[in-house]
Order: C-alpha cells, then structure tokens, then sequence
C-alpha cells in the first residue's frame, strides 16, 4: 500500500484501538466477532492481516488461539504488544509487512485468516487478487478466511446523514451505485470502495468458496447518529437493538448496503496442489 496508507495508520494507532468502542462501531464488532465464533476452527493458528493494534486479535488470544499479527503500521503493532501486555497476551509474532507480501510467509501453516482492512485501500485489482491469493495459500487444507471490503452503497446510505452535502452534485449519488478509488482528499485515506457481488467474484477468483457474507452494520446502517442517541439517552433500546443488528447481519435484506462487507470463505480444495502464484 501507498507511504499514503502507511502514515494514516501510523497516525491513528491509538484512534483504531478505540474505534471499535464507539456505539456505532459496536455493531460492527458485534457481527464480526459472531462470525469469527461462528466460522473460524475452534482452535489454532490465525493469521491477522493488517490486524492495526489488534483488537480483534486479542480476542482470539484471550479465546485461547496462536495469533500472527501483519500489518504496514510499525505504531499499531507496538501499540497491539503494548495492550497485550496489559492483559497478560502474547502473540506469535509482529510482522511489519504490507499485506502484498504474504509471499514471504510459509505456505499451509494457519487454520484461518482474518482480512479486515487491507482491501480497502488496494486500488488494482490484481493487486487484490494478490492477496487473496497468498491468504489461501498460507491457510492449511480447509482453512477460513474472513475478507472485508468497505460496500459503495452503503456509504452512499451513510452520507445522507454524515457528509450529504457533498451530494448537491447529484454524480456524487451515482458514483457509490459502482465501485470507486479515492485518493487521499475524496476518502478517508487513499481508499478502494466496491459493491457486494464484485468483491464475491474476487474472492472466488482467489481461490475461495463463499461460505457467507454479512452486512456487519445490518439493518442501522446509515445510523450513527441515532444509534449514538439512544446509547446516551435509551441504553436497553441500544442494546436490544445493538444484538439483534448483529444476530441478522447475514440476513439478505440487509447484507448489500451496509458500509462493512464481510465475505467468510474456505479454501478451495483445487488449491491444495497450486501454490505456483
């Protein structure tokens, strides 16, 4: 990824370990860590690419997994040991890589694979495949992946609300029904947004089969504000709400516009034999 991308991450080290907290953000917690449970082996090595301070990791740690972290940002991985620390964790290992060069990782060794973040900011296609490609082939027979990608329509929903000026240029509203590269002053940083049935296509093409896929915001997309109101004003209707947004997140009506897109994949068997990438 782009010196663009690094010192993002690399500037909001602390921000990502908190980001998670936000009420909003506990959606999108919620659901994913109720698909780790729900898919992922129940025990062994995972592999977190670009794992940031390693939030999630860190919750496989404490559920008893080995944990390898990867990420481009030297900060977050200091700031994951640190936190660590604190909780009395210790993972494999730290690896300052960007998520391109998987290749230098032994092939077969991991039961699973957490992809949530780098995709993101990947803007050439093969370059995405690149990765999806070397997660198989580092993932041991069977292995499951989780693979997010930032959905365009559901940020199309969101910005009604968080950034809807910007739609008085109505080719704004037309852009997010498509895929979309964003540098730097259009996007959060240089950012990749696509839509749910080409990022399954990817996944596939890298040399998965689609288990399933989840909206990890389901049917509060686009709710932030509200969703942060009733967790100030009304918490049982945030938390009753908070759970049954993530029991549904891979519910159909609500899996396509949500601002997180979470594919959940296995290995093809063909892959097994074809490590020549």
């Amino acid at each position: 990824m782009s010196e663009t991308v690094k010192r993002y991450y690399d500037d909001s080290a602390e921000r990502e370990w908190s980001r998670l907290d936000h009420p909003y953000s506990r959606v999108e917690w919620l659901s994913t860590l109720r698909l780790m449970d729900r898919y992922l082996p129940e025990t062994g090595h995972i592999c977190d690419i670009g794992s940031g301070p390693g939030r999630y990791a860190a919750e496989l740690l404490q559920q008893g997994y080995r944990v390898t972290l990867i990420d481009l940002s030297v900060k977050a991985l200091a700031l994951a040991e640190q936190e660590f620390r604190k909780l009395g964790l210790q993972a494999e290992a730290y690896l300052c890589e960007d998520a391109r060069n998987l290749h230098l990782l032994e092939a077969d060794q991991f039961e699973g694979a957490l992809v949530l973040g780098p995709l993101y900011h990947i803007l050439e296609e093969e370059q995405r495949l690149q990765v999806i490609r070397q997660t198989a082939r580092i993932l041991k027979a069977d292995g499951v992946a989780l693979f997010s990608y930032i959905n365009s329509w559901g940020v199309l929903k969101a910005g009604v609300t968080e950034f809807s000026e910007s739609y008085r240029d109505p080719e704004q509203i037309y852009g997010y029904l498509q895929e979309q590269k964003l540098d730097e002053n259009r996007g959060f940083t240089e950012s990749y947004f696509t839509i749910p049935a080409k990022a399954l296509d990817e996944v596939r093409a890298g040399g998965f089969d689609i288990l399933s896929y989840a909206g990890a915001e389901s049917f509060l997309a686009g709710m932030s504000a509200e969703v942060t109101r009733l967790y100030r004003e009304d918490r049982l209707v945030y938390d009753n709400l908070l759970q049954a947004a993530s029991e549904t997140s891979e519910a159909p009506q609500y899996r396509e516009a949500t601002e997180h897109l979470i594919i959940v994949a296995r290995k093809k068997a063909a892959e097994l034999e074809n490590h020549a990438w």
